[in-house]
């Protein structure tokens, strides 16, 4: 009997850190910046979003960016394969109330993208990823009700629920949205992060914020 073995190429890595941030924390940032919130999104009017602001200039979110540091280390290696430095170089916090929806985008010039949820969010609402489309012609697809969805064919992958706390990291080009909110206000810190430099053999590019 012959013998056969799958391999995963390419995969692109998503993270998720229970408890980022702890209670007294994720508490001091729903109050402070909450109700900073007030910059209208485009496409609904039920999320709102804070100024993004570098971490360094406000304590409560520069214990954040110190909280998950160490996780874009991690998370950084498996990118780049390489232990680097990382900033943060802007966060914001988004409110979004019931039916507020997110749509589908990703995030220039930083290279690992995420988020810290500051409240608990109903199933409906958890982030989802969208496979980036591989090109503009023609498709062919086998979807019906016999075919099953797996992590080779799916075109989404919607995240684990979330409790108050949790971090997710993604990276930055990878196209993610947040379906309509049936659920209660539904509050969530994002952000951005570089590394400090990129070296290719010599050929080094340094980045700062």
């Amino acid at each position: 009997m012959s013998e056969s073995q799958l391999y995963g190429v390419f995969p692109t890595p998503v993270l998720k850190v229970a408890s980022a941030l702890d209670t007294e924390l994720v508490s001091t940032l729903v109050e402070r910046y909450g109700a900073r919130a007030r910059q209208a999104n485009a496409s609904s009017d039920q999320l709102t979003h804070s100024e993004p602001v570098t971490p360094k200039e406000h304590g409560s979110l520069q214990k954040a960016s110190r909280a998950i540091g160490p996780h874009l280390i991690d998370f950084g290696a498996l990118l780049l394969g390489e232990r680097l430095q990382w900033t943060i170089k802007e966060m914001w916090v988004n409110v979004m109330e019931a039916g507020g929806r997110q749509t589908m985008h990703n995030h220039a010039n930083s290279f690992i993208s995420g988020v810290v949820y500051l409240t608990t969010s109903h199933a409906a609402a958890n982030t989802v990823f969208v496979k980036t489309p591989a090109n503009s012609d023609f498709v062919l697809r086998n979807m019906n009700a016999r075919a099953q969805v797996g992590p080779y064919n799916a075109d989404k992958w919607v995240s684990p629920d979330p409790a108050p706390g949790d971090l997710l990291l993604f990276p930055s080009y990878l196209l993610h949205e947040v379906p309509e909110n049936r659920g209660q206000r539904r509050i969530s810190l994002a952000f951005n992060a570089i590394p400090n430099r990129l070296d290719s053999w010599g050929y080094t590019i340094t980045l700062s914020r």
